[in-house]
């Protein structure tokens, strides 16, 4: 999978990507992850890519001609085409939808994600209506530029591609997972999966030692009954999005038992 990062810094990614699981993945080959200097595309003394808003307003935009011609020197296919290319040009601001695992997901099936890094007060939005496929926020905040957006969403969808991780599953059953509960669920049993996905944030864990500090690991994850570990590990999960994400409940895919858990919870909740 080749990714291509169009940024007025592109040494702001020298460090993010020299760790972790996208610095493997490059390594083996599986990614190509390659940056583009914006500057490098304007035709001035100055290297301008920015001026100011027509209409008036604070700040200063990113002008149209140079992304236009870093993008149509990249060998992208046409607008048009680029589903059936499986390739798609992402525009990072925060006017853009927000980014959600599905995304990844979405993105990890195709074979070219190209991201334009906004600066300043954003894009020339003919940029976006000429090029972009679509435009991406990962949160309901402002950063000074999107480069730090590129680099949350290229280590999310990298994660994901097969061969990246040590133990596939890993990126299965998680936090925000979209894989169902795994082969012979039957609904209304403990998913066999180590919490089902299904849209809920992922359960407590914990490692040796078995005690620290005064704080012993639940019993029933010593006991050896993969059973009861798993409805515990549902039930904590449960109690973590109740917690934390309540709103992901209403389309996290749930059992009769994940209902009388969470209606425990909220008896329990009402009594304290």
């Amino acid at each position: 999978m080749r990714f291509d990062l169009v940024s007025i810094f592109p040494k702001f990614f020298d460090g993010p990507f020299e760790y972790g699981v996208v610095a493997r993945a490059a390594k083996t080959g599986l990614v190509q992850v390659r940056t583009h200097d914006l500057r490098e595309f304007t035709h001035d003394r100055h290297r301008t890519v920015d001026d100011r808003p027509f209409g008036g307003g604070e700040g200063m935009v990113l002008k149209p001609e140079p992304l236009f011609d870093c993008l149509a020197g990249m060998g992208l296919s046409e607008k048009k085409d680029r589903a059936a290319a499986r390739e798609t040009v992402v525009l990072l601001s925060a006017q853009g939808k927000p980014f959600t695992q599905a995304m990844a997901v979405e993105l990890a099936g195709l074979e070219r994600v190209v991201f334009v890094c906004g600066r300043y007060e954003g894009v020339d939005e003919r940029i976006n209506e000429l090029l972009c496929d679509r435009e991406i926020s990962i949160g309901d905040y402002v950063l000074s530029g999107g480069e730090l957006a590129a680099a949350v969403i290229l280590d999310a969808v990298v994660r994901l591609l097969p061969g990246v991780l040590g133990n596939p599953d890993s990126a299965k059953f998680e936090s925000f997972g979209v894989e169902d509960a795994g082969p012979g669920y039957v609904a209304g049993e403990v998913p066999p999966s180590t919490h089902g996905a299904g849209g809920l944030l992922d359960y407590p864990h914990y490692t040796r030692p078995a005690e620290f500090r005064g704080i012993g690991v639940p019993e029933v994850l010593l006991e050896g009954d993969h059973v009861k570990i798993r409805r515990w590990r549902r039930e904590r999960a449960l109690e973590k999005t109740w917690r934390n994400r309540p709103e992901l409940l209403k389309s996290a895919t749930l059992t009769k038992e994940d209902r009388r858990c969470l209606s425990d919870l909220e008896r329990t909740k009402m009594e304290e």
